[in-house]
């Protein structure tokens, strides 16, 4: 599977629901301010003359000589889609035409003119397969419920399907951070800092990272996904500069189990995503993983698990419903958050990338020095 952060790809439901629609009303919107490129996918599954949509075939399929083409959209006026997506805004326009069974062959290729780090908007039911892109959205049709085999296989991986007339969208949720697609979500990120950072030595929330404090680099990310960001202290004086609302413990003292309930009762959305202070980088793509894995699961606490098997509680999803089960156990006496999952539905996912903690000096010193390193 080919990471691609800089790709939103959009799928779609069957034929005329209004991917290419949706391509251009995002190339309208992010266009103007950034290098996009365009792409369409045409997938081919046997060269046989038949049309893919059925029927009889235009040829097109039929033509293809080798494994795949990559054919670049020059002209703006033919009234093709990929006249219309260099129309709407794209830097450059590729059709790519290619065998269902070398579509990592084809992307590598393409990959190989475009760069691996490009900016694009891609439609392509098929290529989510082999693709796994910043964004993947699937448009469906609201007078129908039918769904092409092509788009079944993948919809499991949609972020998102919007359903639509075909020309009518609502991109207010759809944001391009840093070169890298996601979606603000109706929920709230709480951002933990009431630990006493004693392995540390010193308050690791404000150690800088590229001239700003961790506290701050993680706040500005996560709040172009959520809908309201919490800090989980308590010294709200210290973190008044970041402009966010700061949640006390209800009880001092009781550790980080406290502040969870403490910022879930303050929450204003059911879902929370809660995480640790001291991870500098965060991936969205795995954040928005686990939110979707929250909305379509019954579960009380989404975790990430490590491959070897130990749970990651500070970079979790908890339903407000999980205050049960957390005040029953804080109420007993206890602190730690894994007692709480004995007691509510959890489910486990796995992360694609690896998490970086600064627990110590050592562990901040190196990141630094790797951080320049890659720079």
């Amino acid at each position: 599977m080919i990471r691609l952060d800089g790709m939103l790809m959009i799928g779609s439901a069957g034929a005329n629901v209004g991917k290419t629609e949706l391509a251009c009303a995002l190339l309208n919107k992010f266009g103007k301010n950034h290098n996009i490129i365009g792409i369409k996918v045409t997938t081919i599954k046997d060269k046989d003359g038949q049309c893919p949509r059925g029927g009889e075939g235009c040829g097109v399929c039929s033509s293809l000589e080798g494994n795949f083409c990559i054919t670049e959209e020059t002209n703006r006026s033919s009234g093709k889609d990929t006249a219309r997506l260099l129309e709407a805004g794209a830097g450059r326009v590729f059709w790519m035409r290619v065998l269902k069974q070398h579509l990592v062959e084809g992307t590598t290729a393409l990959l190989d003119v475009i760069g691996p780090e490009a900016m694009s908007i891609c439609e392509s039911n098929s290529l989510r397969q082999a693709v796994e892109p910043g964004l993947f959205l699937m448009v469906g049709n609201k007078n129908t419920d039918a769904w092409k085999n092509s788009a079944q296989q993948v919809r499991k991986y949609a972020d998102r399907i919007i359903v639509s007339d075909g020309s009518d969208f609502n991109l207010d949720s759809i944001k391009l951070v840093d070169g890298q697609w996601t979606l603000s979500e109706k929920a709230t990120a709480i951002i933990m800092a009431g630990g006493g950072s004693r392995r540390m030595g010193t308050d690791k929330s404000i150690l800088t990272i590229e001239g700003r404090p961790i506290i701050e680099r993680t706040c500005q990310r996560l709040a172009t996904c959520f809908e309201q960001i919490l800090i989980s202290a308590d010294q709200a004086d210290k973190f008044a500069f970041l402009g966010f609302v700061v949640v006390p413990d209800n009880v001092p003292e009781q550790g980080p189990l406290m502040g969870i309930a403490s910022a879930l009762e303050a929450s204003a959305n059911e879902l929370n995503f809660v995480v640790a202070c001291d991870i500098p980088q965060i991936q969205l793509w795995d954040v928005r993983r686990i939110l979707f894995e929250a909305v379509n699961s019954d579960a009380n606490i989404i975790v990430p698990i490590t491959c070897e098997g130990k749970y990651e509680p500070l970079f979790a999803v908890y339903r407000k419903s999980a205050l049960v089960a957390i005040n029953k156990v804080l109420t007993s006496g206890g602190r730690r958050i894994s007692d709480v999952f004995d007691l509510c539905k959890v489910k486990k996912v796995e992360l694609v990338a690896k998490l970086v903690n600064l627990n110590t000096m050592i562990e901040y010193e190196e990141f630094q020095k790797n951080l320049k390193y890659k720079s």
